[in-house]
């Protein structure tokens, strides 16, 4: 009996495949609040690392003793400190998280998302403590991943695994809730940078013009990648269809909602490019086209595979944002009683144009938390 580390990618494996898990979050009940673990199996509760010093007997009677019981923290030590007190006052095993809530915020789970034309495929990179997406088309040989995170260890040890020379590294919009890899992993491997041009006006580096209409060819057997013009969540961002059946919509359209127009502070003013993305040029689009969107708000978005996914056909069904007729009705949703904006997202948007750069220690902190790109 005793303590043991879990890591971020067995906690990351036990959340997707819906295993039982009884968490004890030690942080402080704002951080918890804010944000946390959450799984269709996982039970947590909160209680502060302070308030255990002196002992963890009045919280013995809340832990189950029929599932496993992982206690977490911001960084580690805590979580630790406190496994051991339990694991010494009812002699039962404990788990702890191994790098804290900081290694969650960073783990990247990749997983196969669909096979394209001619042995082409298509990956997700889910970024299950942050409710970010990432992806990588691969054919004979080559990549393009759009949306990278700033974590581009985690697409190079993929690069290697599959062989693959990276091609284009793109960005549908200027990100305002995380640090884009993009521009990183393109230097590293000597691939192009795309950018939607109207997101770019304060950027202090030299990229390509994601432009509407523009086409990138990934590998021999040519996967498309057209890009589509779809203003709203940014003046810029742009949407890419590829291989004729993939729609990756940005921070545009989610399985559960839509972006939210407000992060540089032009919500009165692209309001209304939102709504002509989602209500005209989205719903003239081929219904059977497989939505894959960069950010998911909780772990129920993720189907049995671990994807996020959904047909944009099914999503003007059941997704609230695409079924308000009434205009104002629209506006009203997405400029008022809005979720808090992402933590540091204006140092996050100066970090994405090359004007600020933070030390690592920095944008580790600057990341923790939720995405909240979401109206919902």
């Amino acid at each position: 009996m005793g303590t043991q580390a879990l890591t971020a990618a067995d906690l990351a494996k036990k959340v997707v495949n819906q295993e039982p898990l009884f968490i004890l979050d030690v942080r402080n009940e704002d951080e918890f609040q804010d944000w946390k673990v959450e799984g269709k199996n996982v039970e947590i509760i909160n209680k502060p690392y302070f308030e255990l010093l002196d002992g963890v007997d009045e919280i013995l009677d809340r832990i189950p003793s029929d599932k496993e019981v992982l206690v977490v923290c911001a960084k580690e030590g805590s979580s630790q400190f406190v496994a051991e007190m339990l694991a010494e006052a009812d002699g039962e095993d404990y788990l702890y998280l191994q790098g804290g809530m900081k290694t969650w915020s960073e783990h990247i789970e990749p997983v196969k998302a669909a096979d394209l034309t001619d042995g082409g495929e298509l990956y997700q990179f889910v970024r299950i403590g942050k409710g970010c997406l990432s992806y990588a088309v691969l054919s004979n040989g080559e990549a393009a991943i759009v949306d990278p995170v700033r974590l581009t260890d985690a697409f190079a040890s993929f690069l290697e695994e599959k062989q693959a020379v990276l091609k284009y590294a793109v960005d549908t919009h200027l990100h305002a809730d995380h640090i884009s890899g993009g521009r990183e992993l393109a230097a590293r491997f000597g691939a192009s940078y795309l950018l939607p041009e109207a997101d770019a006006g304060g950027v202090t580096f030299s990229y390509e013009p994601l432009e509407d209409g523009k086409t990138l060819t990934v590998g021999s057997t040519e996967i498309d990648i057209q890009a589509m013009y779809s203003p709203g969540h940014t003046i810029g961002s742009t949407s890419l269809i590829v291989d004729d059946q993939y729609l990756f919509t940005g921070d545009i359209l989610f399985v559960d909602s839509i972006g939210r127009p407000d992060l540089a502070g032009k919500a009165e003013d692209w309001v209304g490019d939102l709504r002509e993305t989602l209500y005209s040029r989205y719903a003239d689009l081929d219904g059977d086209l497989v939505v894959l969107p960069a950010h998911f708000s909780k772990n129920e978005e993720l189907d049995n595979n671990g994807v996020v996914i959904a047909k944009l056909a099914d999503l003007y069904v059941r997704n609230h944002g695409l079924n308000i007729e009434d205009e104002a009705a629209f506006r009203r949703t997405v400029t008022e009683n809005l979720p808090p904006q992402p933590n540091a997202y204006e140092t996050i948007r100066e970090t994405n144009m090359g004007q600020a750069e933070p030390a690592e220690e920095e944008k580790t902190e600057m990341e923790i938390g939720p995405n909240r790109c979401a109206v919902s």
